[in-house]
C-alpha cells in the first residue's frame, strides 16, 4: 500500500507543505462566469494555531474536518453556523480527525487512544464510539458513512496488512483486496451500499475499486497507466477519483457504466484531483493553477467543463472536497476550512 499512498493518497499532504501562509478573511467570492457562489471562512478552534481543514459535508451544510488546538494537537471538528465545535478524542487520546458526516449528523473519523493506537470512531449524540479493528489489528480509520449508518474505512489485520473494511452494527468486515494485492482502503459508501477506494494489485501499484454485492471490481486507470484511486461515489453509482496518465501527470476522473473519463485540468495546466461528487454528477476537486510552487485551485466540473472557483482575496490555494445536492461546496483555502454556498 505504500506505493499507492506515496503517489496518490499523500498528494494533498505534499501540497500543503508548499503552502505560503496568508491571512484569511471572510470575503465575498468573485465567481467565474455562470456561477453564483459566495464563500465563507469557517474559522478554527479558538486559542489554537488558527488552522482548520474541511474533509466532508452533508446536505445540511454541516462540515467536518479538524483544527489545531492550543496544545498543538489536531482535533476532529464540526463547523456549523459560524461555530467550530471540538469533537474531542477517545479518553487518553491526543489527536483526532473527522472525515465524513451523513444527514443524520453522524460523524466518522479516527482518534488516537490511551494505548497509543489509532482507531476509527463514530460520533453521535455527543459520544465518540470506538469502531474497533479487524481481529488482531491495532489500527483503523473511518472514511465514509451513508444514511443507513454503514461506515467504511480501513483496518490493520493480524498479519499487519491494511484492508478496506465495512463497520456495520458492531461488526468489522474485511472487504479484501484486488487479485494479487496485499493492502486496500475504502474511502466512500453510497446509500446502495456500494463502496469505493483503492487496492494494490500484483504489480504493486494501486488501482481504484468498486465493491458491490461482495465483489471487488478493478476500475482500471486512465490511458492504461500505473495508478488510480477512487475517492467518492454517488447514489447513481458514478465514481470519481484520481489516476496517473501517460505524461506522468495525474488527472481527476469520472467513472460511469464501465467507462473512465479523464476530467482534464484547468486550461493550459497539468494535474488535477477529484475529491467529491453529488447525485447530479457535479464533481469538485483541485487542479494545477499554474503557480510555482504547485498551489492548486478548487474546481467545479459539470456539463463537460472544469471551472476555476478561485480563492479568497489575497490567497493562492484552494480545493473543493465535497458538494451537496444543491451545489454548496466544502473546501479549504490555505489556513482555514471554507464553504461556497449558492446565492439566494
Amino acid at each position: 500500500m505504500q506505493s499507492a499512498c506515496n503517489v496518490i493518497g499523500n498528494v494533498r499532504c505534499v501540497r500543503r507543505a508548499l503552502i505560503v501562509f496568508t491571512l484569511i478573511t471572510v470575503a465575498a467570492f468573485q465567481p467565474a462566469a455562470g456561477q453564483s457562489l459566495v464563500i465563507k471562512d469557517l474559522d478554527a478552534l479558538p486559542g489554537g494555531y488558527n488552522y482548520s481543514n474541511a474533509l466532508g459535508i452533508n446536505e445540511r451544510d454541516q462540515v467536518v474536518g479538524y483544527s489545531i488546538t492550543a496544545g498543538g494537537n489536531t482535533h476532529a471538528c464540526l463547523f456549523e453556523n459560524g461555530v467550530v465545535t471540538d469533537l474531542g478524542t477517545f479518553p487518553g487520546g491526543s489527536n483526532s480527525s473527522a472525515n465524513a458526516i451523513n444527514n443524520r449528523s453522524q460523524v466518522v473519523g479516527y482518534s488516537s487512544t490511551a494505548r497509543g493506537e489509532t482507531h476509527a470512531f463514530l460520533f453521535e449524540h455527543g459520544v465518540m464510539k470506538d469502531l474497533g479493528t479487524l481481529p488482531g489489528g491495532n489500527y483503523s480509520i473511518a472514511s465514509g458513512i451513508n444514511e443507513h449508518g454503514q461506515v467504511v474505512g480501513l483496518s490493520s489485520n493480524l498479519r499487519g496488512y491494511l484492508h478496506a473494511v465495512l463497520f456495520d452494527n458492531g461488526v468489522v468486515t474485511d472487504l479484501g483486496t484486488l487479485a494479487g494485492g496485499s493492502d486496500s482502503g475504502a474511502l466512500a459508501i453510497n446509500n446502495r451500499g456500494q463502496v469505493v477506494g483503492y487496492s494494490s494489485i500484483a504489480s504493486g501499484f494501486a488501482h481504484a475499486f468498486l465493491y458491490d454485492h461482495g465483489v471487488m471490481t478493478d476500475l482500471g486507470t486512465l490511458q492504461d497507466t500505473g495508478l488510480s484511486h477512487a475517492q467518492a461515489i454517488n447514489d447513481r453509482g458514478q465514481v470519481n477519483g484520481i489516476s496517473s496518465i501517460a505524461s506522468g501527470d495525474v488527472h481527476g476522473f469520472l467513472y460511469e457504466k464501465g467507462v473512465m473519463t479523464d476530467l482534464g485540468s484547468l486550461p493550459g495546466r497539468n494535474d488535477s484531483n477529484a475529491f467529491g461528487i453529488n447525485n447530479r454528477g457535479q464533481v469538485v476537486g483541485e487542479s494545477d493553477a499554474g503557480t510555482n510552487p504547485y498551489l492548486p485551485h478548487a474546481f467545479l466540473f459539470e456539463h463537460g467543463a472544469m471551472t476555476d472557483l478561485g480563492t479568497l482575496p489575497g490567497d493562492n490555494f484552494s480545493e473543493g472536497v465535497g458538494i451537496t445536492g444543491r451545489g454548496d461546496i466544502a473546501g479549504n483555502s490555505t489556513l482555514h476550512a471554507i464553504l461556497w454556498t449558492r446565492e439566494k
